[in-house]
């Protein structure tokens, strides 16, 4: 194997692998917070249940995004050696700045697990929401840097070297609004639909459990409105790539001919040396439209872009496909359960509805690595958009397929302590909630007695 190919594989993997738990972290404190704010205003031992199981999946999440994150952080500077030298003292900021979240999290997260019954319930419910906020703010700070790489800003680039460096407007690059909203919104989209699924599967095996209605009621709800709002970021995100990267947008769609009124290819094999896409459903205008808002509009194609800064079109069109699928039948998932929540509120406990929410468990998640493929696939040849190469940045030690190995293990052993994990703790939550829990539990805590406070 190529060490190019390896080292852009075991970058894809530990991202891939990554990137899940980033949205994770940025979601599920929320689910946490919003069980407790529940519990605090109905007193329903339930919700304490709820989150305090929440709790626990969020400590493990964050404990396993610490490590896969910090294992990326080393191979940026392992394998790409060159980019870190040019990108580092410019995209430095959103990372120090993600640095400090992380260490505010981690605090929270602290305060919000061993907090229970300890601290004043409204306080312990703030870590709750500091715990969300850091998590947001850990990922926007993040696709700061990653959206640097497709919208350079913040300096000059002379003779192979970046001078006039502002860090500043590095961080807030052109890219990055479009790209923190779409990736903010994919994170809610894919956990809350990935616990409602895994809420409905044990609601599948244990009809009377409340625990689990009411988290699948409460991950829905959630889902289902950032799910209905992920569109309009699609599009806000369409007219930035439009804009800056055609070659990514040509690759996306497979659009090989600069034309007006252009059409949208709705599935199909795109066939480079051909320039056709095999098996297309052609819809006509729609592509125009949702490149530049009119219908008539010319649409740029990779007729126009020099064949050796084309990005991987077969790559690119399909994982935009798969994306744009998955979303769609989310979002429709999503519509229904409104409806449902509005008109039927029985039917939300109907099994087929059930099946249906828990085949949809890792939709969201596929739409993420899709997302993402298309992201990092869509700006080749470039690590740096423009600017650099990708194989001008590689590492030139040799060998790169050995460590490939390794880490491919590493994530496969990880993934399934992780799952072993998840299951044990769903059990034990399980067994919480057949014993039952007093409300007095949480109750905030006594103030120490006068003679106490004497001595």
């Amino acid at each position: 194997m190529d060490d190019l190919v390896a080292a852009r594989l075991q970058m894809a993997i530990s991202l891939g692998f990554h990137i899940v738990f980033a949205c994770i972290g940025m979601t599920m404190p929320w689910l946490m917070a919003a069980a407790q704010w529940k519990f605090i205003r109905t007193r329903r031992p339930v919700y304490l249940q709820l989150a305090r199981a929440w709790s626990k999946g969020v400590a493990v999440f964050f404990a396993v995004g610490a490590v896969s994150g910090t294992v990326l952080s080393f191979e940026l500077g392992l394998l790409w050696p060159k980019f870190m030298e040019h990108a580092g003292p410019i995209i430095g900021l959103p990372f120090s700045w993600e640095g400090t979240a992380f260490f505010v999290e981690a605090i929270a997260i602290g305060i919000f697990l061993y907090g229970f019954g300890r601290v004043p319930e409204r306080i312990h419910f703030a870590s709750g929401i500091v715990v969300g906020l850091s998590g947001v703010a850990s990922g926007v700070l993040v696709v700061a840097a990653n959206s640097w790489m497709n919208s350079p800003a913040g300096f000059r680039w002379v003779d192979g070297q970046a001078v006039d460096v502002d860090p500043v407007a590095a961080m807030f690059n052109p890219a990055w609004p479009s790209q923190a909203l779409h990736m903010t919104l994919a994170a809610f989209v894919s956990t809350a639909f990935g616990v409602a699924g895994v809420h409905a599967f044990r609601l599948l095996k244990n009809p009377s459990s409340e625990m689990h209605r009411i988290a699948l009621r409460v991950a829905l709800a959630i889902g289902a409105v950032a799910a209905l709002l992920q569109p309009l970021s699609g599009d806000i995100s369409a007219q930035h790539v439009t804009k800056r990267q055609p070659a990514k947008l040509a690759a996306m769609e497979a659009h090989y001919h600069t034309e007006r009124n252009a059409s949208f290819m709705l599935g199909g094999i795109p066939d480079d040396d051909k320039q056709v896409v095999r098996g297309a459903i052609e819809i006509p205008y729609l592509l125009s439209l949702l490149a530049h808002h009119d219908p008539f509009a010319e649409v740029t194609g990779l007729d126009r872009i020099p064949r050796e800064n084309w990005p991987p079109t077969l790559i690119c069109h399909i994982a935009f496909q798969i994306m744009i699928a998955a979303g769609t039948a989310l979002a429709g998932l999503g519509t229904a359960f409104l409806g449902m929540l509005w008109l039927r509120p029985k039917w939300l406990e109907h099994r087929r509805f059930l099946k249906v929410v828990a085949a949809a468990t890792p939709l969201g998640f596929i739409a993420v690595e899709a997302g993402w493929t298309v992201t990092e696939v869509g700006r080749q040849p470039w690590i740096i958009y423009g600017v650099l190469r990708t194989k001008d940045a590689v590492t030139p030690m040799p060998g790169l397929v050995w460590p490939l190995m390794f880490m491919l293990v590493v994530y496969l052993v990880l993934g399934v302590v992780i799952a072993w994990i998840m299951t044990h703790l769903i059990r034990l939550a399980e067994d919480a909630e057949k014993r039952g829990t007093s409300a007095d539990e949480f109750a905030d805590p006594a103030p120490p007695s006068p003679k106490a406070a004497h001595g």
